[in-house]
């Protein structure tokens, strides 16, 4: 069963047994509904106590029964709030842990809450594109007052239940043992007879209801502001000015609607993608991770200052390590500038920042990575560099070390190589900014060892990264992608289009930032490497000549103030360049294309599909393990816009039928010999089939 019914000297306990956190499943609002009709007719119970099992109250509905028929299956969340707030015996909800979307709303419809200190609750649904759809709009505002519910349901960031002590919505809060004093509590309700309050007849009168609903409006802009918020915003406004079954009506036609939505659908779709990337392929789940208690990072660059920042932030002690003590310098510099920065945002005290830097040693001697449980190597990006590091590391970390390296494309096998013990071997890519970017990429060799893998993993959830595996191949998941994006936008510069047309373009389609403001971000001698690597390896692999041209002129980039754009001292603002426009119209006239009209639509096509084709052949080619990886990596590393679910969600949403279509249309243009179409991709449209 999924809810438990037990009576305890007159006090029916239903307890919600649904791990790991307790959704409130089909199967698990039957139980409760049961154990609150058998309550109902015992003579011998005087009142109901709802407590959930494991480390939380309730995470509220299931997320894969949004939208389905096993939402409205019987008892609906709806039918089961309201044989609770029905109820004539005394119904107690005891919340310890967290109690989340449906399962606050669960509580609100109680006639008592009682919480246990450090219960935190929240109604997060906006995070997933809807908003609270079980009388959370309605009942919330009344319970702690207009403007904190504003912050909550708007934000989707749970609180503690000691910010809310001044407010109606917990009759009690307790350090005792909380199923005892919870029955003791409803036995003394129990004696004290009805009728027992509900929190839908509270006095809702709210005299600044007008100037907070005009400031939340404010507040999420008018520039594509996220229709569920919106929607928020007038059901909560019904909340302080209707009736409550008026509101209740207009807050589930607002829940039903956005239910249905492409956005909610996508955001959901990210959901569960982050939840499914912790499932390692291969690994069983009982497997353990090897323990990593103390980190050692090679390389004080840029790369391994943002590394040691993560770990120093999730009180992992670190040791650094450079060849150069001026490279260290420069490098515990950057680290205490980064944190000197957030103390002047009020996100960090100075206690705090002289813990974290207490943990961090610097070292010139690589002996010093000896006793280290995880090493990560980010040196320069070169097999000689790496076949030196991983060598020495070899003969001297200790046995079962982890070793890993941060390369961004190279042959994690062909590293592993380089020791002795390949099985101790993994990719650990990290995104830079390291300490700001979600994304680690954990590339699994041909090797790895499965309790490397998920120690790895381990290590991801704790310094708060988003962990995605990826097989061996030239560049992973990531870069192997965006090689495809940026081949396609030098192309369009070929026929004549600015970077900041072309940035424009795919920044209003919803991407952070457009690939050549990307690129002079990252460094374009980084992407001028790979380039002249690839040309070795494989010379039939054509790009536009633009890309070498600019970094020829010497315009690496924000690091030198001049790339694809042009950049001021103290200011990341990309400013258009008269040298790079004329750089363009020369070799536009070298290359003899006649100038045609394209419109915004085929540069975001162009872009967008050949990401969705070069995901589809990663997934063919078991690079990736689920189109939701792919999705990942691209959300989360690369900046494509959350709403969108992802490219291969994306795909989708619009149908590979159509992607395949264009992608045809494009390979009879310029430079068509450059798509190559996945046959993974043709087969899924050929047969209706999706990737997600």
């Amino acid at each position: 069963m999924s809810a438990q019914y037990a009576v305890n000297d007159g006090v029916a306990v239903i307890t919600i047994d649904n791990p790991p956190v307790n959704s409130l499943s089909a199967p698990t609002r039957r139980d409760i509904v049961v154990g609150l009709d058998a309550a109902e007719i015992d003579p011998d119970v005087g009142a109901i106590v709802i407590i959930g099992s494991g480390r939380m109250f309730s995470a509220g509905a299931d997320i894969t029964e949004l939208g389905s028929p096993k939402a409205a299956e019987e008892p609906t969340l709806w039918t089961t709030l309201d044989a609770i707030e029905s109820s004539r015996k005394p119904v107690i909800a005891a919340m310890h842990g967290e109690a989340l979307g449906g399962g606050l709303e669960l509580a609100l419809a109680a006639h008592y809450r009682i919480a246990a200190t450090e219960t935190s609750v929240g109604l997060p649904e906006v995070k997933i594109g809807i908003l609270p759809g079980a009388g959370g709009t309605q009942r919330l505002p009344r319970a702690v007052g207009l403007e904190t519910a504003l912050n909550m349901i708007l934000s989707g960031k749970s609180v503690t239940c000691d910010l809310l002590s001044g407010s109606r919505l917990f009759d009690r809060v307790t350090d005792q043992e909380l199923l005892a004093f919870a029955c003791a509590f409803a036995r003394s309700m129990a004696a004290r007879g009805g009728p027992h309050p509900r929190v839908r007849d509270w006095n809702k009168k709210e005299p600044n209801a007008e100037a907070l609903l005009q400031l939340a409006r404010i507040g999420i802009g008018d520039s594509q502001p996220p229709p569920a918020k919106l929607r928020c915003i007038d059901v909560l406004e019904a909340a302080v000015g209707k009736p409550f079954e008026e509101g209740l009506a207009l807050e589930l036609e607002a829940f039903t609607a956005l239910t249905q939505s492409i956005t909610s659908k996508a955001l959901r779709h990210v959901f569960l993608a982050e939840r499914a990337a912790k499932k390692i392929v291969g690994v069983m789940p009982d497997i353990s991770g090897r323990a990593v208690g103390r980190v050692a990072i090679i390389g004080a660059g840029t790369m391994g200052v943002g590394i040691a920042i993560c770990f120093l932030d999730a009180g992992i002690p670190v040791t650094l390590i450079d060849s150069k003590s001026e490279a260290l310098e420069r490098g515990v510099g950057a680290i205490r500038s980064q944190y000197e920065s957030t103390i002047r945002k009020g996100r960090l005290s100075a206690e705090e920042m002289q813990r974290r830097l207490k943990a961090l040693q610097l070292s010139v001697e690589l002996a010093q990575a000896a006793s280290a449980d995880l090493v990560i190597e980010a040196v320069y990006e070169d097999y000689s560099a790496k076949e030196d590091v991983f060598r020495r590391l070899d003969a001297l970390v200790k046995p079962g070390a982890i070793l890993a390296s941060n390369t961004s494309s190279l042959d994690i096998d062909r590293i592993a190589r380089f020791t002795s013990r390949p099985q101790d071997v993994l990719g650990m890519h990290f995104f830079s900014p390291a300490n700001v970017m979600k994304l680690l990429e954990l590339v699994r060799g041909r090797d790895t060892a499965a309790d490397v893998l998920k120690g790895a993993m381990d290590v991801a959830r704790r310094i708060g990264k988003i962990a995605v595996v990826a097989a061996v191949c030239d560049g992973f998941i990531g870069n192997r992608m965006l090689e495809q994006y940026v081949r396609q936008a030098g192309f369009l510069l070929d026929e004549g289009l600015s970077p900041q047309r072309i940035d424009q373009a795919i920044e209003r389609f919803g991407f952070a930032m457009g690939p050549f403001r990307m690129n002079d971000l990252a460094g374009n001698d980084i992407s001028w490497a790979i380039r002249k690597r690839r040309r070795r390896e494989k010379p039939e692999f054509t790009y536009s000549a633009t890309g070498d041209l600019i970094c020829e002129m010497g315009r690496f980039g924000q690091k030198c103030g001049a790339g694809w754009y042009d950049y001021q001292a103290g200011d990341r603002t990309a400013y258009p360049s008269k040298e790079v426009e004329a750089m363009l119209a020369a070799h536009v006239v070298r290359l003899g294309l006649a100038g045609r009209e394209i419109e915004d639509r085929e540069i975001v096509e162009r872009l967008v599909f050949a990401l969705i084709n070069e995901g589809a052949a990663l997934l063919q080619e078991g690079i990736a393990a689920r189109g939701s990886d792919v999705d990942l990596v691209y959300l989360n590393g690369y900046g494509f816009p959350k709403l969108r679910g992802g490219p291969m969600f994306y795909a989708d949403t619009i149908g590979p039928y159509n992607v395949v279509r264009k992608i045809r249309r494009f390979a009879r243009g310029y430079q068509g010999e450059s798509w190559s179409l996945a046959p993974l991709l043709c087969r899924v449209a050929e047969r209706g089939e999706r990737f997600t």
